[in-house]
């Protein structure tokens, strides 16, 4: 613990649901749900609006829709989000060479490291500067937690949500902390916190007064030591610049289960490319190579197969994948695939992987000669372009993290192919709401909807006031898809007023 409140964190407000409303002009104010548009969609985020009708990260699609029926459903644009996070941590950056990033929206900074603050006036100059710092640039907001350890300005960012900044003074932790429910510490989830209800503590008051000995007794000495801590407010964890990736994985929900052994083959195929595509840019290759599953029956089984050193090789993927499908059981459907690497290093060992490269050789020079190579070839054509991969379902409960990031990133894949009801424009083309689009005659614009052959798209651009809607046919050629337009700063959209305080 710190003798000054100078650890800080941000968590931007919203951050997906807010960079809709900042890019979309005529959405500001109103609710806007973001997430997989599929029947198994689940919502990633939500503004403020929305949540004002129940809606909230986690929830099925279909549910938020009945619950908010005019809000505004939209697939996630995770380039755009990105560059929006990039322009949000750079700010961090010029503050502290000490940046802990945890997702996309969110991070840790040590203020003492960048000599911005070492008391809590500078403490509170710092965080209130950074956040119209961030409004400027991006015209989203964002809520400053301040204190003395992590897990303090984690909780207190939580308490200024939205568009506030908190700082806990030193020496009033365990007085802040004690009428909040247990459920407020990190690692208190549903099944710790019902066990404790169940025992009488509900508040961290009442689990700092069980006592160390209790709570060992209650959840096990390393769980119980840990909560006690926390409930003293105790946490000397420090904030450290880079933290190393454990795994890379990419996955899939079908709109409808797969009973074609030849069609999950061909999907694990292209979910491996994607992930080596991933495993590349990151600048990693890794050892393990994992196989996820999940039934029609809701089971899920993971494979995983250890090779003798770390690839970033695709065919080498592709083969061990293949190898762990065979030894699934696929009998009555598959609604989920997932392929993942674990086990990361930063180089390769190509050495070992001879075969690999002599068949990928060999099918490149078959290729040259204007043939068809190998099995591999065979396989890909035979999945029969029924690839999903943009489906814009959710899997798991996300947050706005790198977790709801893996989920979702699929809505915005190319050569998806529509779900039932969505126009088709191209072969291996549609229009999911929320895209953007340019017209030859009236520019950027973004797609509110489609069906019966039709697309409706409202032309207007960040910083300019709500644009004209207008409807095509599907395949007018004077329409096409496009990049996401950069953000302006000002006044943005994002939800909630003003608020600062301290404890």
């Amino acid at each position: 613990m710190r003798a000054a409140p100078t650890i800080l964190h941000l968590d931007m407000d919203a951050f997906y649901a807010s960079v809709e409303q900042a890019s979309k002009p005529s959405l500001r104010g109103k609710a806007v749900i973001v997430g997989g548009l599929g029947p198994r969609g689940v919502v990633a985020t939500a503004s403020y609006e929305a949540r004002r009708f129940g809606v909230h990260s986690a929830m099925p699609m279909a549910q938020a829709r009945r619950l908010c029926p005019n809000g505004a459903c939209l697939t996630p644009r995770f380039r755009l989000y990105q560059s929006v996070s990039e322009r949000v941590m750079g700010l961090l950056r010029a503050l502290s060479p000490l940046v802990e990033p945890l997702s996309l929206d969110e991070a840790f900074v040590d203020l003492e490291a960048g000599e911005v603050a070492f008391d809590s006036t500078g403490a509170r100059a710092a965080g209130e500067r950074l956040r119209a710092d961030i409004m400027a640039a991006t015209g989203l907001s964002g809520s400053v937690g301040l204190a003395g350890s992590k897990m303090l300005a984690k909780v207190a960012s939580e308490e200024a949500k939205p568009a506030g900044l908190l700082l806990i003074e030193p020496g009033t932790e365990r007085a802040h902390l004690a009428p909040m429910s247990v459920r407020t510490l990190p690692g208190v989830g549903p099944v710790t916190g019902e066990h404790l209800r169940r025992a009488g503590i509900t508040t961290v008051g009442e689990l700092a007064e069980a006592g160390e000995d209790e709570l060992i007794r209650m959840v096990g000495r390393s769980h119980g030591l840990g909560l006690y801590r926390m409930a003293l407010g105790l946490d000397d964890r420090p904030v450290v610049a880079e933290r190393d990736a454990k795994s890379v994985s990419v996955e899939d929900t079908f709109d409808v289960d797969l009973h074609d052994r030849v069609r999950i083959r061909g999907e694990v195929q292209r979910l491996a490319d994607r992930c080596v595509g991933r495993l590349r840019s990151s600048g990693h290759s890794g050892r393990t190579i994992v196989l996820k599953v999940r039934r029609f029956d809701f089971s899920t089984l993971t494979r995983s197969e250890t090779l003798r050193g770390p690839t970033d090789d695709p065919g080498v993927v592709r083969e061990a994948a293949a190898r762990l499908l065979e030894g699934v059981d696929t009998t009555g459907g598959v609604r989920l695939l997932g392929v993942g690497v674990t086990g990361l290093a930063d180089y390769t060992q190509e050495d070992l992987f001879a075969q690999a490269e002599a068949r990928a050789e060999a099918e490149g020079a078959a290729e040259a000669a204007g043939t068809v190579a190998g099995p591999a070839a065979q396989d890909e054509e035979s999945s029969g372009g029924g690839a999903t991969d943009g489906t814009g379902t959710l899997d798991r409960a996300p947050e706005e993290s790198e977790g709801a990031e893996g989920a979702v990133r699929g809505a915005e894949g190319e050569g998806a192919v529509p779900k039932p009801g969505e126009a088709v424009i191209a072969p291996g083309r549609f229009w999911p709401a929320g895209s953007d689009v340019r017209h030859a005659v009236y520019g950027p614009g973004w797609v509110q909807g489609s069906g019966v052959g039709r697309v409706t798209v409202r032309f207007e651009q960040p910083g300019t006031p709500p644009g004209r809607v207008r409807t095509f046919k599907v395949d007018d050629p004077e329409l096409e898809s496009s990049d996401p337009l950069p953000l302006v700063g000002g006044d943005g959209g994002g939800g909630g007023g003003e608020r600062a305080r301290s404890a």
